[in-house]
């Protein structure tokens, strides 16, 4: 019954396009029901993401002791992937799976599964996904188990260090329809020391009733490997698996282990790491991209969040950053779907079979 709550909190990683990331959060939540009753609880969620351009994979679990010593605890495994271009190179198809499931030592088990194939249209700056597929839930001992078909179009934007989304799902659901609106925007500076979050959305049914619902998220780091985050607000319920609408408030930390790095340390190949230029009492880095509609820069100073460079003539691409003395790991994300290695810069093994750039300031 905690599930969104505790899924919410592990999600609360920030907006990263890293080859990988794990983090660990621990924290306080407080949900209200309807009917006015309250249950607190403290929880661990630990969460794992691996993003490249046409796959995803999100993993997130948490465990919670509830009031009586009940221990509880879920998990969810979200997977995403896109074919190669159909033609058109801004058409793919997608596909998505989706597991989750919570149990009780006191005996409760739940779990719901979900499939989406959809038809995807992007470009740099945005696209739409249209798409369907069945959604499977199962309640101990509340037998049979319900199976329901739900449709998905969906929207997104990119603008600067801000993002936003829009879905529509339509859901035939035990012989009746309900459809889920949810609009989200996700704000994080260039500098990666804040990301917050907003979504507001609702459900809408003649038969099943209609309800809105919005929530606000802030993550702030104290550091590169520590985050406080908090949150609040109402999520909706979820009929596979009989958890009821609720509202609540939630705190926390979050740790990021530290990456594991390779135990050479010489460059992959041999060339000279970039060194940004300075203007004034900024630094500055520029690449040379031939035909890129955009280009964005990502690394280890911001958690991999892409930082969108301009376009300054002659196929360069510049853009400002601010960054303390000392050698940093980073990638080109090109026309928002191409990870590149800039030529002649430094590199390194990232751990997963690809590579990572070298930058250095003096």
């Amino acid at each position: 019954m905690l599930r969104q709550v505790f899924w919410v909190s592990a999600a609360m990683c920030g907006v990263a396009n890293a080859s990988a990331q794990l983090s660990v959060g621990a924290g306080l939540a407080t949900v209200r029901y309807p009917g006015g009753s309250t249950l607190s609880t403290p929880s661990v969620s630990p969460a794992f993401l691996f993003s490249a351009p046409t796959f995803t994979a999100n993993l997130t679990g948490a465990l919670a002791l509830l009031p009586g010593s009940v221990l509880y605890s879920q998990g969810r495994v979200d997977l995403w992937g896109a074919t190669a271009p159909l033609g058109e190179r801004h058409l793919r198809l997608g596909a998505e799976g989706l597991w989750s499931g919570s149990t009780r030592s006191d005996g409760g088990r739940t779990t719901t599964a979900q499939g989406v194939v959809e038809l995807l249209w992007s470009v740099p700056a945005g696209g739409v996904g249209v798409g369907g597929g069945p959604s499977y839930g199962w309640i101990a001992a509340q037998p049979p188990s319900v199976t329901a078909l739900h449709w998905r179009a969906r929207a997104w934007w990119q603008r600067g260090t801000a993002s936003a989304t829009l879905s529509v799902e339509p859901t035939r659901f035990l012989g009746a329809w309900f459809t889920d609106v949810m609009a989200g925007v996700v704000v994080s500076p260039a500098d990666g020391k804040v990301v917050a979050s907003f979504s507001a959305g609702g459900r809408i049914s003649r038969v099943y009733g209609s309800k809105g619902v919005a929530s606000g998220f802030l993550q702030y780091y104290v550091t590169p490997a520590l985050a406080l985050e908090g949150g609040g607000g109402a999520y909706l319920s979820d009929p596979y698996q009989g958890f009821p609408r609720a509202g609540y408030v939630a705190a926390g930390v979050r740790w990021f282990p530290p990456a594991r790095r390779e135990v050479a340390a010489a460059p992959v190949k041999t060339a000279p790491p970039l060194v940004p230029y300075r203007r004034g009492d900024s630094l500055f880095v520029r690449f040379s991209m031939p035909g890129a509609e955009s280009v964005a820069i990502a690394g280890e100073w911001n958690r991999w969040t892409p930082a969108p460079l301009r376009a300054v003539g002659d196929d360069a691409w510049e853009g400002r950053i601010t960054l303390a003395p000392g050698t940093y790991r980073f990638n080109l994300l090109v026309d928002g779907h191409d990870w590149v290695v800039p030529a002649g810069v430094a590199t390194l093994s990232d751990g997963l079979g690809g590579l990572v750039a070298l930058l250095v300031v003096p």
